[in-house]
C-alpha cells in the first residue's frame, strides 16, 4: 500500500537495507504505548516501540488515573502506593468549582468524581489525579529499570504492508536520515488522534467534529494566595473573556487552562505569548507573577474508528478513538483497550490462543468508546447549556460580562445558576462508566455516574475487600494498598481496605472462584479439564483455582454477603475470570467439563 504523502520521509533520507525481526512493533511511545510495553515484558513477549519525536510534549493532557486504570496498574505490579505519591493530593482535588474567576465570584461547587470514603465498597483504588507526563514517565522509568524493551525515539512510521501473518513496517529513523524495515507478526497502533498507521490502513472514523476551537495555555503560577481554602481539581472560570476552566495539577505550580475561542476574531496564529497572557490573567482576576510555558490549539471532535484493526495491525487508545475532553475519558479507555489485547496478544504468540481471539478485542473496546465519547458530547453540551443560562454566549462581551454578573447576584435568577450547576454533576462522577462496563452489553447507561456490581459474563469481577492476602502459592501476591490517605478511615478499617478480590487474578492465568465446601468437586472438574486443554493450548494457559474459605476470605459485612450471592457461591456456582479480571462464564454446580472446556475453547479461538 502506497503510504500517503504526509508519511513519506524526508526527501533527503535514504534507504537501508537493515531490518528487524521482533514478534509486536508498537508504534506510539505515550502513555497507551508504553503501558503495552510494560505489559508485554511481564508476559515475556518482546516488542519494539518506536516514537516519532526524540521527547514528549511537557504540557500536561490528561490528569485523572480513574480507579480501574489503577486497579489494571496494580495487576501488572506498577505499585498504586507508588503512584499515588505523584501528582494531586485528594485534599487539593476532592472539588469543581464555578466562579467568575479565581478571585472574582463564586458560584458553587460539585464534588470531583468519586472520592469520597464510601467508594472504597466499590473499587480497592479511588481515582487520582496525575499529569499524563508524569504517569508517562513512571512508566518509561519502569520500562528502563526491567531493561527488556528497546524504545526507538525519533523514528517514525511510514508505511506498512501484510503478507499473510507478518507485517512489514516501513520505519525513519529522523536523526540518521535513513528508513529500514521492522518485520513483526503484529503492529499496534498506539500513535495518536492524527494516527497516521489508521490513515494508511484506510479506515475511516464515525463522529463529528464541533469545529469549536479550543486553546490549552501550560502556564506555572502559585495560586494558592488567589483561592485560598478554595481549592479543587477544575476551576470552571465563567467569566465569557475566558469561557473555560483550570485544571490545578498543582496549585502551587503547574497548571494548565483549557478555553474556548473564536477563531475568526482571534486566528490560532495570531496567538502569541502576550495573548495568552491576557487570557490568564482574566482567569486568575488579579494580578500576579506567572510563567507561559506554551499555547496550543486543538479543534472539539467525537471520533471512533469504524473497525479496530486491519489484518495483523490494531489500532489503541486515540488511534482508535478521540473524545472530548468534558469528562476526562479519553486517556483511561486507551489503557482499558491496552489492559483487554494484551493478554490476548501473549496467548497468540505463546500458543494457548488463536487469530480469533484477537477479534474479540474490537467487540469488546468498540462499544465502550462509543459510550464514554455520547457521554464526553453530552457533558460538553450541559456545560455550554449552563454558559447560555447566565448570558455569557451574548456576542458582545461586555454585554456578556453584565449578564453573568447580573444572573448570579439577582435573587430571582440565582436558583436557575445553582440549578444548571447541579445539571453538571454526572459530567464529573463517572464511576458507572470506569468500572460498570460490561463487555458484550450494547445497552446505552441510562447514568454515567450510576455502579452497580456486575455479576454475569462480560462484567468487571466486583471488588470485595479480603481479610489478609490469598494464601494459596499459586495466587498473584501484592503489596498491601495503603489507603491512608483518606483521612476518615481509621487505623482499624485501614487494616482491612488492603488486598481485593481483584488481587485472586493473575495477568497471566485464567482464575477459577468457589466456595471451600465445593472444593472436592470444582477440583475435580480441573483434574478433568486441565489435560483436554493441554491437548489445545499446550502448557501455556494456566487456570488457577481460588476457594473462598481457604484461599481467601472476605471481610464480614452487607458487601461480602453481596459478593457471595452475587456469584452463588453458597450454591456449588464457581466464577471463571479471564487474565483481565473480566468473567468469562458462570457455572452452576451440574456444568459438565465439556460446556466449560467449550468456552474456554471459542474465547481462546483454539
Amino acid at each position: 500500500m502506497a503510504p500517503h504523502s504526509d508519511h513519506g520521509p524526508d526527501p533527503d533520507t535514504t534507504s537501508s537495507t537493515n531490518e528487524v525481526d521482533i514478534p509486536i512493533l508498537i508504534v506510539g511511545g505515550g502513555p497507551t504505548g508504553f503501558f503495552l510495553a510494560h505489559m508485554l515484558s511481564q508476559f515475556g513477549v518482546k516488542c519494539l516501540v518506536i516514537e516519532r519525536y526524540p521527547t514528549r510534549l511537557a504540557a500536561p493532557k490528561a490528569h485523572a488515573l480513574s480507579p480501574r486504570t489503577l486497579e489494571i496498574c496494580r495487576q501488572f505490579d506498577l505499585d498504586v502506593n507508588d503512584v499515588r505519591r505523584l501528582g494531586t493530593q485528594r485534599d487539593d482535588a476532592y472539588w469543581v468549582n464555578f466562579v467568575t474567576s479565581l478571585a472574582g465570584y463564586y458560584v458553587g461547587s460539585l464534588p470531583y468524581e468519586r472520592m469520597d470514603a464510601e467508594v472504597l465498597e466499590h473499587t480497592s483504588t479511588m481515582i487520582h489525579n496525575i499529569p499524563q507526563p508524569t504517569f508517562e514517565q513512571f512508566v518509561a522509568k519502569r520500562l528502563a529499570r526491567d531493561g527488556v524493551v528497546e524504545i526507538r525515539r525519533n523514528h517514525s512510521f511510514v508505511s506498512c504492508m501484510q503478507h499473510g501473518d507478518r507485517v512489514t513496517t516501513l520505519v525513519e529513523d529522523r536523526d540518521a536520515k535513513k528508513t529500514y524495515e521492522v518485520c513483526s507478526r503484529h503492529v499496534i497502533a498506539c500513535d495518536g488522534a492524527k494516527s497516521r498507521v489508521r490513515e494508511t490502513l484506510k479506515i475511516e472514523s464515525e463522529g463529528e467534529s464541533t469545529y469549536d476551537t479550543m486553546m490549552t495555555i501550560h502556564f506555572n503560577a502559585d495560586l494558592r494566595p488567589v483561592i485560598n481554602k478554595q481549592v479543587g481539581m477544575l476551576h470552571w472560570i465563567m467569566d465569557p473573556e475566558v469561557s473555560g476552566f483550570i485544571i490545578g495539577y498543582d496549585l502551587s505550580g503547574n497548571q494548565v487552562l483549557i478555553c474556548n475561542f473564536d477563531p475568526n476574531k482571534h486566528p490560532a496564529e495570531s496567538w502569541d505569548e502576550q495573548h495568552s497572557r491576557k487570557i490568564l490573567t482574566a482567569a486568575i482576576g488579579c494580578s500576579i507573577p506567572f510563567d507561559v510555558l506554551s499555547w496550543r490549539p486543538w479543534v472539539l471532535s467525537r471520533k471512533v474508528a469504524e473497525r479496530y484493526s486491519v489484518g495483523n495491525v490494531f489500532l489503541v487508545g486515540d488511534a482508535a478513538h478521540s473524545f472530548p475532553p468534558t469528562g476526562g475519558l479519553g486517556l483511561n479507555c486507551g489503557l482499558a483497550d491496552v489492559h483487554n489485547i494484551a493478554y490476548k496478544l501473549a496467548a497468540i504468540h505463546q500458543k494457548w490462543g488463536g487469530p480469533s481471539l484477537l477479534a474479540t478485542y474490537e467487540s469488546d473496546r468498540r462499544q465502550v468508546a462509543l459510550v464514554y465519547s455520547q457521554q464526553s458530547v453530552k457533558n460538553g453540551q450541559q456545560i455550554f447549556g449552563l454558559l447560555k443560562t447566565l448570558g455569557t454566549t451574548d456576542n458582545d462581551l461586555e454585554t456578556a460580562k453584565r449578564n453573568l454578573f447580573q444572573r448570579i447576584s439577582d435573587p430571582n435568577s440565582r436558583p436557575d445558576v445553582l440549578k444548571g450547576i447541579e445539571g453538571q454533576r454526572e459530567h464529573f462522577d463517572n464511576l458507572g462508566l470506569h468500572i460498570g462496563y460490561v463487555y458484550g452489553d450494547t445497552e446505552i447507561p441510562a447514568s454515567a455516574s450510576l455502579f452497580v456490581p456486575s455479576y454475569r459474563a462480560g462484567a468487571r469481577l466486583p471488588h470485595a475487600w479480603l481479610t489478609s492476602a490469598p494464601s494459596s502459592a499459586k495466587l498473584p501476591k501484592f503489596p498491601p494498598i495503603d489507603c491512608s490517605y483518606v483521612d476518615e478511615l481509621d487505623a482499624s478499617a485501614l487494616g482491612y481496605k488492603q488486598f481485593s478480590t481483584l488481587d485472586l487474578c493473575a495477568f497471566d492465568a485464567f482464575t477459577l472462584i468457589f466456595s471451600t465446601a465445593f472444593t472436592t468437586h470444582w477440583s475435580n472438574v480441573l483434574s478433568e479439564l486441565r489435560p483436554n486443554l493441554l491437548k489445545s493450548a499446550g502448557n501455556g494457559l494456566k487456570i488457577n483455582a481460588a476457594a473462598l474459605g481457604e484461599d481467601f476470605e472476605l471481610v464480614a459485612g452487607a458487601r461480602r454477603n453481596e459478593w457471595v450471592m452475587g456469584l452463588q457461591l453458597e450454591r456449588g456456582a464457581a466464577v471463571l475470570v479471564r487474565p483481565d479480571q473480566h468473567i468469562l462464564n458462570c457455572y452452576g454446580v451440574d456444568t459438565q467439563v465439556g460446556e466449560i472446556l467449550k468456552g474456554l475453547v471459542t474465547h481462546l479461538g483454539l
